[in-house]
């Protein structure tokens, strides 16, 4: 718990009650409410819970004045450049950057992973051939405590760390097969001589007719996609994963939860409907005609990729994955691509726009990732699981730190109850 060294009075209905603050290491105080019931009889009224922290951690932090996103104290723009995703994965579950020795160790342990029970195909093709990706990958990680129930006791330390080597692994095997499974090709298995990323776009566009190769600059991107993903504080995601965690619920369980809830066009569906935009306005022509609409404030239409909940500065991640945007379709020879035109056209106007910067309206990590994404090949129905295999080690991080937590309690938000005063039943026929 951070250092108590100061307290709030709080004063109602002639009652004052003394409130301990909390100092973190970095970022504003935070008052200690724990006791706000039990002393004054009375709740806090946060919907969406913006206002409110319900633990304490220290995985990431997030300055959204500043636009600063830090993994347990490093900068996600230095991570970008000089680390990769089994790494940064080993800094979010451990704490620390690896030695040359411990990095090997926990490669070989994720890689060798990968696999998935072979029963696991059977259960795949209990889905519809048309589900969504997301759909599948909801009922099959949910599904891994039954075929892996020597990793569900969570008050075992070690059944705990296989678990989550087990998923960081696996998850992107499930993908891939969920992918596969939707289009009709056969599964891929995985290759222990190919590196995290690699493995997984070969997964994905491998077919047992050729050899696939995999181009190491769409590596670097998937790499850097993953990355920039792996973890982002208290989401709606990783709230959702705590809160399961809470009941004692097991990691397989919790992270389904997290992936069901990601699956929201609000929260890991963005850079989908983003997509969606860029290619509805079409051409650069058209711009104003969409700018216009955006700040018309009885048109619905919404600028999809542009501002956060939290950041109200430039998006840090988005800075990487427009550079990532630009090597890629230059790879590809489609830097004169339409989209790509228009989402750099429409950056450059609401940059400089004063609807757009008084209300800081920034370019997201969304806002580029959908292009990239696109440009490899990936539908847009696979946007979302590439987002869900990410952040699957930011949710088994926040769900380990949380176990081990001894202040540890069931999540029970309280409510403002709005509805009828107590009434007595009336029979049938009074009424």
């Amino acid at each position: 718990m951070a250092e108590t060294t100061k307290t709030a009075t709080l004063t109602f209905e002639g009652k004052t009650i003394e409130l301990p603050v909390h100092s973190p290491s970095v970022g504003p105080d935070v008052i200690d409410i724990r006791k706000l019931y039990a002393q004054g009889d009375i709740f806090t009224y946060d919907p969406g819970f913006t206002s409110t922290a319900a633990c304490d951690s220290t995985i990431t932090y997030i300055d959204g004045d500043k636009g600063e996103l830090l993994h347990r104290g490093y900068p996600i723009e230095q991570l970008a450049e000089k680390s990769h995703f089994l790494e940064v994965c080993y800094l979010l579950l451990y704490g620390e950057l690896p030695t040359a020795a411990q990095m090997e160790d926990f490669e070989t342990r994720v890689t060798r992973h990968t696999m998935v029970h072979e029963q696991m195909h059977n259960f795949f093709r209990g889905f519809r051939r048309d589900a969504h990706p997301m759909a599948t990958m909801v009922g099959v990680v949910g599904a891994m405590s039954a075929f892996y129930h020597d990793s569900t006791d969570i008050t075992d330390p070690w059944q705990r760390e296989v678990a989550a080597i087990r998923m960081i692994a696996k998850v992107p095997t499930i993908a891939a097969m969920a992918y596969k499974y939707s289009i009709g090709q056969p599964f891929v298995y995985p290759r222990n001589d190919l590196d995290y990323a690699s493995n997984f776009l070969r997964m994905c566009f491998a077919v047992p007719a050729e050899e696939y190769q995999v181009d190491p600059i769409l590596s670097r991107a998937m790499d850097r996609i993953m990355m920039l993903h792996a973890d982002h504080e208290q989401n709606a995601s990783t709230s959702t994963v705590r809160l399961a965690g809470s009941s004692g619920a097991n990691p397989f369980a919790c992270i389904a939860a997290g992936i069901a809830c990601l699956w929201g066009p609000a929260h890991g569906g963005a850079n989908q409907a983003c997509l969606e935009m860029l290619r509805e306005i079409g051409t650069v022509d058209r711009i104003p005609e969409f700018i216009a609409r955006a700040k018309d404030k009885d048109d619905p239409f919404r600028l999809m990729g542009f501002g956060h909940r939290v950041y109200k500065n430039f998006d840090p991640r988005a800075k990487v994955m427009k550079q990532s945007a630009d090597e890629v379709l230059g790879l590809l020879g489609i830097e004169n691509n339409p989209t790509l035109q228009v989402a750099k056209e429409l950056e450059r106007i609401a940059l400089e726009d004063e609807y757009f910067v008084s209300k800081k309206l920034y370019p997201n990590v969304d806002f580029y990732s959908g292009i990239i994404l696109d440009a490899m090949g990936f539908p847009t129905s696979m946007f979302t699981p590439i987002f869900a295999l990410s952040r699957t080690v930011g949710w088994i991080s926040q769900w380990k730190e949380m176990i081990g937590d001894p202040a540890l309690k069931i999540g029970r938000p309280r409510q403002l109850y709005i509805g009828q005063t107590r009434r007595e039943y009336v029979d049938v026929e009074g009424r």
